[in-house]
């Protein structure tokens, strides 16, 4: 653990000389962010290499992507989403409460400069309604987050614990754009520039997710099941909430917008799952991790699918259209057709939430996912074009390889998940 820790400070270095030099050779910040995410993936343990391979896949496309923009920070922008991949990979692999809390605003700070990006000079009216809303976000989350780790050392937390629980749950939803919370995904996704709003809706929504998982397994008591109801209600209503946005909006990247919503309250669902498996033994809080692994596989593949979804749209928009085989298999991964990888994500987040008996919330997915089907074929329909040898194109072309790898079926990774789960199975 200590020489993974010196590895991810080292490619924090590189990265950090990358974005000086970058001021003059703009490409030096390129490289030097591409050597650091080699780096931070060598530092993944066993049990979270596939992980750190789709995350490190997801940030070198994310680099790529921005050549598409000439950008007014020069190659600072391959520092700030290099800085995003490597907090990314390391969160999956530290336990500690301070580094997850890093973790989460080493991903969330760079979003406040990438989103103003833009080809003519900075958009700041979209940047400051942005960091209004996320830095909200953000200390709501810390602020739960801290509350909940006291409880933990309370013979009787009570109403203290369920103030915590809410807090970091309302402040993981306004973060990632969950209903009723949502307001300022559909502004912020059509007036920002496609290309850093395609990072920010694919890299800077992985770290939330897990922060808020591991943070609920470590600080679960016996209150914690009975108020899952509360995130499953909140769960229920982004699903239709962004796939009726979704459905009456005609500009392309307002649909992204509440895809994202719904998308976001898929993955939402595997908070409901984590806390249930929190049983009482001997007196003693205990983490049982039988449905753990499948919810955490399942939601990180449905935020992988959605990462891969969402910048080849976001560059067919940029790029006025991409080759329409490729929209239309990106199309297939959200709706969940298999065996792409949205529907093993979807699939495994369903198998979860059988097993702890929240039957009701699957029938709901399901239901949520047939609505969401004509708007991403009319999205696919509408972007589709025919080919032609341009950076759009092959990276479309790249992440519809990432959603074919589950291809074959995806028991490689539930089985690193399985291991990782057994590692937080821990008496409390």
């Amino acid at each position: 653990m200590e020489l993974a820790m010196a590895m991810m400070l080292g490619a924090l270095a590189i990265l950090t000389l990358g974005s000086i030099f970058s001021f003059k050779y703009r490409q030096f910040g390129f490289y030097a962010a591409i050597v650091a995410l080699v780096i931070g993936l060598a530092a993944c343990p066993g049990r979270s290499l596939y992980y750190g391979v789709f995350i490190f896949a997801i940030g070198i496309i994310n680099l790529v992507s921005l050549n598409a923009i000439k950008s007014e920070i020069k190659g600072v922008d391959y520092g700030l989403v290099g800085l995003m991949a490597l907090a990314t990979m390391y969160i999956i692999n530290t336990s500690d409460l301070a580094m997850v809390l890093a973790a989460l605003v080493l991903v969330s700070v760079p979003t406040y400069i990438l989103v103003m990006i833009r080809e003519g000079g900075a958009n700041v009216e979209v940047g400051i309604k942005y960091i209004t809303f996320m830095v909200f976000a953000t200390v709501l989350f810390l602020i739960g987050a801290i509350i909940l780790a006291y409880t933990k050392s309370l013979p009787d937390a009570g109403l203290l614990y369920v103030l915590g629980y809410v807090m970091l749950v309302l402040g993981l939803s306004l973060e990632v754009g969950v209903a009723p919370l949502h307001e300022w995904v559909p502004d912020v996704f059509t007036s920002a520039d496609p290309i850093p709003i395609s990072i920010i809706a694919s890299l800077a929504k992985i770290v939330p997710f897990i922060a808020a998982l591991w943070i609920l397994i470590y600080t679960a008591n016996s209150l914690t099941a009975s108020i899952t109801i509360f995130t499953a209600v909140l769960a229920a209503i982004s699903m239709f909430t962004g796939n009726i946005g979704a459905l009456t909006s005609k500009e392309h990247a307002r649909v992204l917008a509440y895809s994202t919503v719904a998308n976001m309250g898929y993955v939402l669902t595997c908070i409901v799952v984590v806390p249930v498996v929190v049983v009482i033994e001997q007196g003693l809080v205990v983490i049982k991790p039988e449905f753990i692994y499948l919810a955490l596989a399942g939601g990180l593949l449905l935020l992988f699918a959605n990462a891969a979804g969402k910048i080849g749209f976001f560059n067919a928009i940029k790029g006025e259209g991409a080759y329409s085989p490729l929209m239309y298999m990106l199309a297939f991964s959200f709706i969940g057709v298999p065996p792409l990888m949205g529907f093993w994500g979807k699939l495994f987040i369903l198998l979860s939430l059988v097993e702890v008996g929240y039957i009701w919330l699957v029938a709901l997915l399901v239901i949520n996912s047939a609505i969401s089907i004509p708007y991403y074929v009319r999205l696919a329909s509408e972007l589709g074009i025919g080919w032609k040898a341009n950076l759009t194109n092959f990276i479309c072309l790249a992440v519809v390889v990432i959603t074919l790898i589950t291809v074959v079926p995806p028991d490689w990774f539930l089985r690193g998940m399985e291991v990782l789960a057994q590692t937080i199975s821990i008496v409390i």
